[in-house]
Order: structure tokens, then C-alpha cells, then sequence
């Protein structure tokens, strides 16, 4: 793996694919700039070495076509005002104007191009895109690990035109490190912590787990299609009917790989999926028939707090019940409490998807966990242990390439 670490970047025009894909609000200021500060370690690095820097990024999803409320110029002044210098921005991603301002920038300076994704060639992996975004630079470093499932042209296609000259930044490095501990190397014993609402979602990563872990909590909605699938009664909960043979199967493998399986054994329910409904609790296979269950109970927080604490190796992806509800965010929120505990003593802990880490943050407890990943969609592939085409890109070497970046001695 190759990383901006320990290179020399003097005179050289270097090209960071980031994910500056922020929130913004209904004045397009940003809400979060989390990513933003995420990628200033790389920024900083390459200018420190004397090279300059020349930012692309995409903001949600517009239709491949300008439209205002996805450019990044909101970035622009939050940016220069973070890196202490002034940020120059290019009003597209490619063409001569873009082109000739990259070409003039001096060592130190930035240039962030407008959103890749107001060209559809951007999502469509456009080999003649590539090639234009990577003539505005010597060097390509991608440092947007959220990106990297997508075979995009600023993501994977571009890499093939900087040969021996594509690095991972720190971000990046940082996460695959964290996630190859976590997966490849775990501490034994290893627990993963599963919920969000449905199996369908969390299948592929559940069965690869099979073969790594030594316990695995699952909680949230999906808890409930395990339940039934185990003679339980649920209720009105949230379950999917076409995955309960699915649910058998799974029990019945873990079962053969010695995996320790906890589900939850109480849950808080309702009369109505709302904040306002009648609320209960009830043993989890006995939820009377109009009631559904919204969270895990005290039992269950403390039985998973007491195997969570056990562990020396944590993964956690999914919320244990609807979180957003200050009714039923309980057991999310001592779950992250039990993650954090367990790390201040020891253990190795990586959070990932938008509710885990939206709850860690919301706690203010993200200080306290060993790692918590940036990727969504890209991190649940890789989990899943899928190729990710972003990273399989800049790790595909032609014998034949000779031409290095320079590394300090």
C-alpha cells in the first residue's frame, strides 16, 4: 500500500480526489465539516513538502448538470479559513480556464474544483474524463475512502493514468489499517455488534463475520426476523417474512463455527411507531399482537455491556433501536457507552455506518473509540469483502512502471 507518508512532494501539482460531500442547511451553510478537518492532515502534508494541492470532490446528487444547491463553493471559505490560507476555486472540474489555473498554481497553494458530479461523466467511470482530470496533476493521491466503492472516473479509472505515481493519503490509510486490524488481525475475543432495521441489508456482512468472530450481538428491527425465525412472538415488530428461513440458516451455521450468539432477551414496545406512542416492556418472544418492539430492554443492555466489556477486538455497525426517538434511544446509547468503556480499558474498537456514528457522535463519546470509520456504503462492502474498486485501483502495478515519487532518504 502506498501512502503519502515519508514522500516529497516539492514542485509537484498534486491531484486528492476527498469527500467534502457535507451537510449543508436551508442557507447552504455547513452543519458538520467533519469530513472537511478529515482531510487536512493530507492537505498539509503535501504542502508542507512544497507541493501544491488541487482538491475534487462531489455534494449529493445532482443531475449531471450544474445546479446551485450542489456546488462546493460553500467549502471554499471554510476551507481557507481551516488551512490558513486562501483557497481557489475553479468553476469546473475540467476545461482550459481549469486547466491553465492549475497549470499557474505555486508551491503552497490550493485549487478545489466545483462538484465532479455536475458532469455525468463523473458517475459514468468516462475514460476521456479521467484522462482530462488527470492532466491537472503530477501526482494522484485518494484520500476519500466513502468513494472507493464506486467505479467512478475521479475514484478508480483515474488512477491508471499516474502509474507509480498514485498514493493513498492519510485518511485512507487509516481506514484500511484500522479495518485490516479489525478483520484480518483481531484480538481475540473479537465481538461484533450488528443491528439497524432489516437482514437484507446485513446478510452478506453477518456471513462473513462467521469466520472471524468469537461473539455476535444483533440487535435493532433485524433482531425481531431472528426472533421469529427462533418460535418467537413479536408482535407488530418489524420483520421480513422472506428472510426467516435465511435467519435459520445463519443460527444453525453459527452454531457449527462456535460463534456465541446474543439477541436480545427484552425489549421496550409500543402501541404506534411514534415518540408519543404507549409505551411497555415486554420479554422479546412475547410482544402482544398490536405492539411492536422500538428498542432492546434493560436486560438485554446489560447482558450486551457485559459481553461488549469481554472483548478485546469490537466492530459495531447499526443502532439497537430507533435512536432518533428519544423514547427508545436507550439501548443504542449504552451500547456506546459499553464500546467506549471497553476501549478506555483496552480494547481495539471500529464504529462504522451513518446511524453508529451519528449515535457515537450525538454522545459525544467518538473521542473515546479507537476508530471511527468515514465510509458508508463503502465500509459495509468492504466488511461484506468485496473488492472495492477504488482501492483495487491504486494497488494495480504494471511491471514495466519505473517512473517513482520521490522518497526522502
Amino acid at each position: 500500500m502506498k501512502t503519502i507518508e515519508n514522500c516529497e512532494f516539492e514542485g509537484q501539482k498534486v491531484l486528492v480526489r476527498v469527500d467534502f460531500n457535507v451537510p449543508l442547511n436551508h442557507n447552504r451553510q455547513i452543519t458538520d465539516d467533519t469530513r472537511i478537518k478529515e482531510s487536512l492532515p493530507t492537505i498539509k502534508t503535501i504542502l508542507e513538502s512544497g507541493g501544491s494541492v488541487i482538491l475534487m470532490s462531489h455534494l449529493g446528487r445532482p443531475k449531471g448538470v450544474y445546479e446551485q444547491d450542489y456546488s462546493l463553493s460553500p467549502v471554499l471559505p471554510h476551507l481557507s479559513k481551516l488551512l490558513k490560507t486562501n483557497v481557489k476555486f475553479a468553476g469546473s472540474a475540467t476545461g482550459k480556464q481549469t486547466k491553465e489555473t492549475a497549470a499557474s498554481l505555486k508551491p503552497g497553494e490550493v485549487l478545489l474544483l466545483e462538484n465532479l458530479r455536475f458532469h455525468p461523466e463523473e458517475e459514468q467511470g468516462d475514460e476521456q474524463f479521467a484522462k482530462e482530470l488527470s492532466e491537472l496533476g503530477d501526482v494522484y493521491v485518494n484520500d476519500a475512502f466513502a468513494t472507493a466503492h464506486r467505479n467512478h472516473a475521479s475514484t478508480s479509472i483515474i488512477a491508471k493514468y499516474f502509474p507509480g505515481k498514485k498514493l493513498f493519503g492519510h485518511l485512507m490509510t487509516n481506514e484500511l489499517k484500522s479495518l485490516e486490524k479489525v478483520l484480518r488481525y483481531p484480538q481475540p475475543p473479537f465481538t461484533a455488534i450488528i443491528g439497524g432495521a432489516k437482514v437484507s441489508s446485513k446478510i452478506d456482512i453477518i456471513k462473513n463475520l462467521l469466520n472471524k468472530v468469537d461473539n455476535m450481538i444483533i440487535g435493532g428491527g433485524m433482531a425481531f426476523t431472528f426472533i421469529k425465525a427462533l418460535g418467537g412472538q413479536v408482535g407488530g415488530s418489524l420483520i421480513e417474512e422472506d428472510k426467516i428461513e435465511v435467519a435459520k440458516g445463519i443460527v444453525k451455521e453459527m452454531m457449527l463455527k462456535g460463534v456465541n450468539l446474543y439477541l436480545p432477551v427484552d425489549a421496550i414496545i409500543a402501541d404506534s411507531f411514534s415518540n408519543e406512542a404507549k409505551i411497555e416492556k415486554a420479554e422479546v418472544n412475547n410482544i402482544p399482537e398490536n405492539w411492536m418492539g422500538l428498542d432492546i430492554g434493560k436486560r438485554s443492555t446489560r447482558r450486551f455491556a457485559e459481553i461488549i466489556n469481554k472483548s478485546s477486538t469490537i466492530l459495531w455497525n447499526g443502532p439497537m433501536g430507533v435512536f432518533e426517538m428519544n423514547n427508545f434511544k436507550q439501548g443504542t446509547k449504552s451500547v456506546a457507552i459499553a464500546v467506549s468503556s471497553a476501549t478506555i480499558s483496552g480494547s481495539f474498537s471500529l464504529i462504522g455506518g451513518g446511524d453508529s456514528v451519528a449515535a457515537i457522535n450525538s454522545y459525544k463519546l467518538n473521542d473515546m473509540i479507537s476508530y471511527v470509520s468515514t465510509g458508508g456504503g463503502a465500509l459495509l462492502e468492504y466488511i461484506e469483502g468485496k473488492t472495492l474498486p477504488g482501492i483495487k485501483a491504486m494497488r494495480e502495478e504494471n511491471e514495466k512502471e519505473k517512473e517513482k515519487v520521490k522518497v526522502k532518504k
